[in-house]
Formats: C-alpha cells, structure tokens, sequence
C-alpha cells in the first residue's frame, strides 16, 4: 500500500510481471477433477482424447494412499531416469518400469481396489501419471 491508500485503507493492486496480461494475474489455480470424483468408464477413447481419458483418470485415483504411491513411484522412475542420463548406461531403465508401476498397482489393487487404467489404455495412464505429478508438485493439485 501507498501512503494514499493507507489513509482510504484502499489496496494497490500488485503489477503484473512483465509479458503476462493483468487479466491472468491471482486467477484461482483450476484442476480438472479437484475431489477425485469416481466417473464411468469412457468407451471408444481415441488418441486425441486425453483430455476426456484424465478425468477418468483422476476418478480411480480418489484413495489418498493410491495416489501418494504413484507419487513415490513417478518420482523414482524420474530418478532412474536421470541415473540412465549421468551415467549413460541404459541399466537404470530395465528398471524404471518395475519402480514406477510397483507401487502404483500396490495402490490400486490394495487401497483402491480397481483395476489401473494401464491395462486398457498404457499411453493415457503413463500420461495422466506425470501430469498428476506435476500439478502435486507444481501446488496445483493436493497430496
């Protein structure tokens, strides 16, 4: 606040940065699927669907456990990864499959009690993998 605004006890707005519209500025953090709501399976997905398939996604992800595991298993399949980059080896990606989907599948058929979405759709499933990672990480989406 200016000293103007401090006597009106009126805010002064915080600038945008710069390149990015004042229109985009403190816009609520929007996620598809927020509560994780549980939604019938979607038939004939095509491949320009993920957008329709995430949802879904989302739905077989409301156990706070299954989720938190596919967090810990995208994490370390993200430092398999980079182990196979530093050391240019292609060992650490023989593994990566089993560190990743390991605890995703312990938290479907253990704390979901569904069936992962890997076996109808593997590309969409990988996919929604990483992007629910990044919006965790990125504070989009709760742990």
């Amino acid at each position: 606040m200016n000293e103007e605004n401090l006597e009106s006890g009126e805010e002064t707005p915080i600038p945008a940065p710069s390149g990015l519209p004042r229109s985009n500025v403190n816009m609520p953090k929007h996620v598809v699927n927020e509560a994780y709501t549980t939604m019938p399976y979607i038939e004939n997905i095509t491949a320009s669907s993920f957008q329709r398939f995430y949802p879904f996604y989302l739905g077989q992800h409301a156990n706070r456990t299954n989720r938190r595991l596919h967090l810990i298993g995208t994490s370390c399949v993200l430092g398999f990864l980079l182990a196979a980059l530093v050391r240019l080896s292609l060992k650490p990606l023989l593994v990566a499959p089993l560190v990743g989907y390991g605890p995703a599948w312990i938290g479907h058929f253990i704390f979901e009690r569904n069936r992962p979405a890997t076996f109808r759709h593997p590309l969409f499933s990988l996919m929604g993998d990483f992007k629910l990672w990044t919006e965790v990480v990125s504070g989009r989406r709760s742990f």
